[in-house]
C-alpha cells in the first residue's frame, strides 16, 4: 500500500502552484495524496511568511497537529523554513527553490531522517507533474523573487531570493498544455508579475502578447504587479488588456496614499503616479476591476497621513481592497523603526478603512445590476451555490445544476458588498 500524504497550503497563488507541483511529483512517485490530515501518514505544510498573522496561524496549526496526531510525520515547506529555519528545529524542511526535491525529502523523513533542504538551487520549475487543486484553473508561475532592494516591511526577498524569471518558451509550453487539457482559466502568478523578464532581456508585455495569440477558449488572470513596473509599459499593458483573452482585473498594490510613508516603505512610486495609472486604465477600459492593498499603522504614520490613504481609496474607488494592519516582520528595516503606532490605533484605522471601503464596494457592485452576459463557473460556493466570473473577474453567485467549467449566460438581479447575484 502506498504511503498517504496530506498537503496543507498557506499563502499566495505561487504557494498554491508549488503545492500542486509537489502533489504531482509525489503521485508520480506512487504516493497517495489524500484530502484529510487524519487519513495521512505524512503531513506537508506549505507556509507563508508575508504577514505576521499568516505565520501565527501556521504555528497554531502546527501545535494542534502535534497534539492531535502525535505519531504522524510532519514536513514543512515554503517561506517560513527558507526565511526562519531556526524556528523549526527538529523538522524536515524544504526551501522555496527546492520543491522538485520533495520526493527525496519524504523518503528521508519516512526513514526517520528529517533533513533540511534549504540551499538555493536553480531546478526545473515548469512543465512538471501536478495535481490541480481547482480542476478548471491552471496556475503558472512566471517568475519568483524580488528585483532590487526590498520594501522595508517585507520578508519576501528573505524567503524567495532575487528575481528569477522563467523562460518564456517554458511558460508558453505550460499554457499550451493547459489549453490542450481544456482548462478555461489561466493564472499568471509571481511575487510581482510586473518585473518579469528584467533578468532575461524580456518583459511582461512581450510574454502576454504571445500567450493571448495562442488558439483556444481560455482567459488569463494576471497576478499582482507593482505600480513602478506598470509605469514602464503602461500603454502596452492597456492595449494588451483590451484582448478578450485577458480578464479585466488589475491587482496593483498602493500600500499608502501618502508619499512620505511610501518613501519610508521604500516603495518606488508616488501616490500621484498610482492614481494616474488607475485613471488611464479606467478611461481606456471602464469596467476594469481594480484591486489594491493598504497597510494601516506603518511606523510614524500620523493621522493626517492615514487620512491621505482614506482619501485615496475614496478617490479611486477600488473593487477589491486588501487591508493589512502593520505587523513588524523580524529582520526587516521597518521592524527597527521607532514611533510605532499603538495597536489600538492601528485597529481603529483598519476598521475605519474597512467601513469606508464596504460602502464603496457596495456602490461599485450596484452598477452591475441588470448586466447580462456570460460567466465561467470556477468555484463551488456555499449553500448549494456556485461562483462564476464575468469578463471583469467579478464574482457572480448562482444556484442551479452546474459543474465547474460550465459557461452560462446570466442577468445580475442583486448585489452584496462582496459579490453579484444572478
Amino acid at each position: 500500500m502506498s504511503t498517504t500524504i496530506y498537503i496543507k497550503t498557506y499563502g499566495c497563488a505561487l504557494n498554491r502552484a508549488d503545492s500542486e507541483t509537489m502533489a504531482g511529483l509525489l503521485k508520480k512517485a506512487k504516493f497517495e495524496i489524500v484530502d484529510n490530515p487524519e487519513d495521512a501518514f505524512v503531513i506537508i505544510i506549505n507556509t507563508c511568511t508575508v504577514k505576521g498573522p499568516a505565520e501565527a496561524k501556521f504555528f497554531t496549526y502546527l501545535e494542534n497537529l502535534k497534539k492531535e496526531y502525535e505519531f504522524k510525520k510532519i514536513i514543512i515547506t515554503g517561506c517560513i523554513p527558507q526565511a526562519d529555519p531556526k524556528k523549526l528545529k527538529g523538522y524536515a524542511l524544504l526551501g522555496t527553490s527546492r520543491i522538485t526535491d520533495i520526493v527525496q525529502l519524504v523518503e528521508e523523513t519516512l526513514n526517520d531522517n528529517p533533513i533540511r533542504m534549504l540551499k538555493r538551487k536553480e531546478l526545473p520549475r515548469l512543465n512538471l507533474p501536478k495535481i490541480r487543486k481547482n480542476p478548471v484553473i491552471e496556475i503558472i508561475p512566471i517568475c519568483e523573487g524580488c528585483l532590487g532592494s526590498p520594501c522595508s516591511y517585507c520578508k519576501v526577498k528573505q524567503a524567495r531570493g532575487d528575481l528569477r524569471s522563467y523562460p518564456k518558451e517554458e511558460i508558453i509550453q505550460q499554457a499550451k498544455q493547459a489549453i490542450k487539457d481544456r482548462i478555461p482559466e489561466i493564472w499568471l502568478t509571481a511575487q510581482d508579475t510586473g518585473c518579469y523578464g528584467k533578468d532575461i532581456d524580456s518583459s511582461l508585455p512581450e510574454l502576454l502578447k504571445e500567450i493571448i495569440q495562442l488558439p483556444g477558449d481560455f482567459k488569463i488572470r494576471l497576478g499582482m504587479l507593482n505600480p513602478n513596473h506598470i509605469l514602464e509599459f503602461l500603454d502596452k499593458l492597456i492595449e494588451i488588456y483590451k484582448s478578450e483573452k485577458i480578464f479585466k482585473f488589475l491587482h496593483i498594490p498602493v500600500q499608502s496614499g501618502n508619499n512620505e510613508i511610501l518613501k519610508a516603505m521604500k516603495r518606488k512610486y508616488t501616490a500621484e503616479q498610482f492614481k494616474e495609472i488607475i485613471k488611464r486604465f479606467k478611461s481606456a477600459i471602464p469596467n476594469t476591476t481594480i484591486a489594491t492593498d493598504i497597510i494601516c499603522g506603518f511606523p510614524g504614520e500620523t493621522e493626517e497621513q492615514f487620512q491621505d490613504s482614506l482619501n485615496l481609496i475614496k478617490e479611486i474607488t477600488p473593487d477589491v481592497l486588501n487591508i493589512s494592519r502593520f505587523w513588524p516582520r523580524p529582520k526587516t528595516p521597518a521592524a527597527e523603526l521607532e514611533n510605532k503606532v499603538p495597536e489600538i490605533e492601528i485597529k481603529r484605522r483598519s476598521a475605519l478603512m474597512a467601513s469606508i471601503f464596504q460602502n464603496i464596494s457596495r456602490m461599485r457592485n450596484e452598477r452591475w445590476i441588470d448586466w447580462s452576459g456570460p460567466i465561467l463557473i470556477d468555484e463551488i460556493g456555499e449553500d448549494n451555490s456556485f461562483v462564476g466570473r464575468n469578463f471583469a473577474y467579478k464574482p457572480v453567485i448562482v444556484k442551479g445544476d452546474y459543474q465547474l467549467g460550465d459557461k452560462i449566460n446570466v442577468k445580475i438581479r442583486r448585489t452584496s458588498v462582496f459579490d453579484l447575484r444572478a
